[in-house]
């Protein structure tokens, strides 16, 4: 299973450092989206190919 770890804050959210599950991704007309679970298991986000590669690094 995939990971990734947050390099930059989202606000009122999660804080930088925070590592998340790749537990889902999809693909409608060629915009792709992740759904991304958090450690803890607290929550989950939805993004974007792009914020994917610019908000989080790949763990491993």
């Amino acid at each position: 299973m995939k990971m990734f770890k947050l390099i930059e804050d989202v606000p009122s959210a999660y804080k930088k450092g925070t590592k998340f599950f790749l537990i889902s991704h999809s693909e409608f007309i060629g915009v792709k989206s992740y759904v991304l679970l958090a450690e803890d298991l607290k929550g989950k986000i939805v993004v974007t190919e792009e914020e994917l590669r610019s908000k989080f690094v790949t763990i491993h």
